[in-house]
């Protein structure tokens, strides 16, 4: 596998804005990725309108290069149902390169409805490893932008397992929490990431605590605030690991950040391609990288190394004024206004040649070349001279000026009369024509025709029999299922994969699958939140035994869980959790076509928005706290050291919220759960005539009687109809209130 990727490494720049566009353009960029009026993971940035984003394509395009739109947000059932297919079609007809998208909903229609538009796979949908990425391009995808964790050997082993194109970020701003997989913004303030309005939660301050007692400071409290990625020194590691696209974060910032990031990149790009055996990185080009932006330093990324506090800006040296030096910021204003100069309102040009033929009583023509695309224009009106006739001098002037159009002349040959008279008006005009034929030309090419959908008229499906729900539970401590083991009610138990010991996985597990099996409950084992390289090899030999034994199933959490278990054909056997998002029933389309049998409703859902689903093959969580981060750095690492077991830890808000901070070692990423759990309990009737196949207690930090309290309180609510209240503090999540 692999060997068909022999494509030259592309410089692939963001565009939070058509100034920004150009800007990437003339600092040499292959490709840009830009978000349009919608979807988008940037929807705070300067976006284009339609006809803005038409233009961009076709500039884009006149110089060769590529347009890439975000379409990296999930999406709701009536936008995908009813706006998604007519945003994208003038596009798709004015020759769009790709998509870029999270939503496996959009990821399915757009196969449908433009089935040769190529689709790329945002980092949004963390994808870790190469059964994920074999799953995907099985599914028809061109390319997959890795998580940002990911080191260059899993990379490598991605990229030889499949012809999947690579695309990783090489340069800007790393998210704390796995791309795809964060709630803080959107539990705390109801502003999504996954609907691009992250308010960036993790760049403020925390108290971090262990066993209570704080182990944190002033000095170093900004305990979830990432520094930027600069990986120009490894440039030549990551292309050898075969990333085909070379990916600049940035869309947030100025166009002046965006020519100068990419001007470094590309300088060291063609150095490589030309001569890679004497790659070295001048200093001067590090201190501008630098002086652009940075995030209290640079780090170089996941690439050779896990996480650690090297990678963190624990300080924020820029809330410290001491740092703020009056030189710096003189610096940078100077480097922004060179640069500013260099780029600002300018477009590049293609070299074009033209021949000009001028004689009296003959039509002029004026013949253009671009590569193989040739084109000619006549124009009559060519007059023989009474006076002065025109010099050949003055006519070449007046062609060669070119102006803010795409073309520049590098050759252009004039043959004409000595006697010959012509308006410079009538020069101007036969140009203009000659370059907007030209250009014409070179788009024709890209256009395409979209075949017309009908966008299906929209009803809500919700049942509305309220009879009782099947309750299941999910636990991650032995004491917790020892709190539901003698619960008649509870029929169904999600096990914890760190629950048992991997030298002894096999025998553990299937000892407590006998067990509760006897007790009449069935038996699921919730997989990793994250799943890379060799996480799940010791389980993999004992998968089909498991399921022979009586397991009924594995909750998955990732994609790469789902494509190893497909290796094994145990896709039937999967329930996917609620970040395996099924926004909408295209979504659940996509998963259904590759086996899978039931899912859980995402979170970010509201009441409303759940009776547009199909529910029947769903799972809802009712109480739980909820996960809002899952990370590869470690709060228990970066403030002392690995421990090397499973731990909790608490990081303290401004207005003194706790979230407790799971350590999961064996799998090495933490999980940070909101500080609060979501009840719903008063909702019960409602909630039953949603017509969801289950519905889950998900017990994470609870105790033995946290947990046994809890289960009882619901049962009574849920199958007993009950008036039974919660004793505490709690929210309902996105219930009521839902996401923009």
């Amino acid at each position: 596998m692999g060997e068909l990727k022999t494509m030259k490494p592309e410089l692939l720049a963001p565009a939070g804005s058509y100034e920004a566009l150009r800007a990437a353009l003339m600092a040499g960029a292959d490709a840009v990725y830009i978000g349009g009026s919608k979807f988008g993971a940037r929807a705070y940035a300067d976006n284009p309108d339609e006809n803005e984003l038409l233009s961009a394509i076709d500039e884009v395009h006149l110089y060769g290069k590529k347009l890439y739109l975000t379409v990296n947000t999930l999406l709701k059932q009536n936008e995908l149902d009813k706006e998604l297919y007519h945003y994208l079609k003038p596009c798709y007809e004015h020759g769009l390169d790709a998509v870029i998208v999270q939503d496996y909903g959009v990821l399915y229609q757009i196969r449908k409805w433009f089935p040769d538009l190529a689709i790329h796979c945002s980092t949004q949908m963390t994808i870790t490893g190469p059964a994920g990425a074999r799953l995907l391009e099985e599914a028809g995808v061109k390319r997959i932008v890795t998580a940002r964790e990911l080191s260059l050997n899993e990379i490598r082993k991605t990229a030889d397992c499949s012809n999947i194109e690579i695309e990783s970020f090489i340069h800007g701003a790393l998210c704390y929490c796995y791309s795809g997989q964060c709630l803080f913004s959107s539990l705390i303030g109801g502003r999504s990431g996954n609907r691009g309005r992250c308010a960036q939660p993790c760049r403020l301050p925390f108290k971090v605590s262990e066993n209570g007692r704080q182990i944190s400071d002033t000095k170093n409290s900004y305990t979830l605030n990432t520094k930027d990625m600069c990986t120009i020194e490894l440039l030549p590691d990551i292309i050898k690991a075969g990333v085909t696209s070379l990916k600049i974060e940035g869309r947030m910032k100025k166009p002046e950040y965006t020519a100068g990031v990419v001007q470094i990149y590309r300088k060291y790009l063609d150095l490589y391609l030309k001569d890679s055996d004497h790659y070295k990185v001048d200093p001067h080009d590090l201190t501008i990288l630098f002086s652009l932006y940075n995030r209290d330093g640079f780090n170089s990324g996941y690439y050779k190394k896990r996480n650690g506090p090297d990678m963190m800006a624990l300080r924020n040296q820029k809330k410290d004024p001491k740092k703020t030096k009056i030189k710096e910021i003189s610096q940078k204003e100077q480097l922004y206004n060179h640069i500013h100069e260099q780029y600002s309102g300018k477009r590049p040009q293609k070299n074009i040649r033209g021949t000009l033929t001028l004689y009296p009583g003959v039509p002029a023509t004026l013949t253009l070349y671009l590569s193989e695309c040739v084109v000619t224009v006549e124009k009559e009106g060519v007059q023989t001279a009474k006076n002065q006739p025109l010099s050949e001098e003055r006519v070449r002037k007046q062609l060669m000026k070119t102006g803010e159009t795409p073309f520049i002349f590098e050759d252009l040959a004039v043959f004409m009369g000595d006697d010959v008279f012509i308006p410079i008006q009538f020069l101007n005009e036969i140009k203009r024509d000659a370059l907007n034929r030209l250009e014409q030309e070179l788009l024709i090419t890209f256009r395409r025709s979209a075949p017309d959908f009908n966008t299906p008229e929209f009803f809500p499906i919700s049942c509305q029999d309220k009879k009782s729900p099947v309750i299941t539970a999910s636990v991650e401590k032995a004491e917790q299922l020892k709190a539901l083991m003698q619960i008649e009610e509870i029929t169904d138990l999600y096990l914890g994969y760190q629950m048992f010991r991997t030298d002894r996985f096999y025998s553990q597990l299937t000892r407590c699958i006998e067990e509760l099996s006897a007790l009449g409950k069935n038996v699921y084992l919730s997989l990793p939140h994250i799943v890379r390289a060799d996480d799940l090899s010791y389980m993999e030999p004992y998968l089909e035994q498991l399921i022979q034994r009586g397991l009924s199933g594995f909750l998955v959490r990732n994609l790469e869980s789902l494509a190893i278990l497909k290796v094994h054909h145990l896709e039937s056997f999967v329930v996917l959790d609620h970040n395996m998002y099924t926004f909408n029933r295209q979504a659940w389309s996509f998963f259904r076509a590759q086996g899978v049998r039931h899912n859980t409703a995402p979170l970010e859902l509201n009441e409303h928005e759940l009776t547009r689903r199909n529910n029947t093959e769903s799972e809802m969580i009712v109480y739980g706290y909820l996960p809002m981060m899952v990370s590869a750095q470690c709060v228990k690492n970066n403030y002392s050291s690995c421990a090397k077991s499973d731990g909790t830890m608490e990081i303290i808000d401004r207005k003194n919220k706790k979230f407790t901070v799971q350590c999961y070692c064996n799998t090495c990423y933490n999980v940070i759960y909101n500080s609060v759990p979501m009840v719903l309990l008063k909702e019960s009737e409602k909630i039953k005539t949603l017509g969801m196949k289950s519905l889950r207690l998900s017990f994470s930090i609870e105790n033995y009687e946290n947990t046994k309290e809890i289960t009882r309180r619901y049962i009574a609510r849920y199958l007993h109809y009950q008036s039974d209240e919660f004793a505490g503090e709690y929210t309902k999540g996105h219930y009521k209130r839902g996401v923009e």
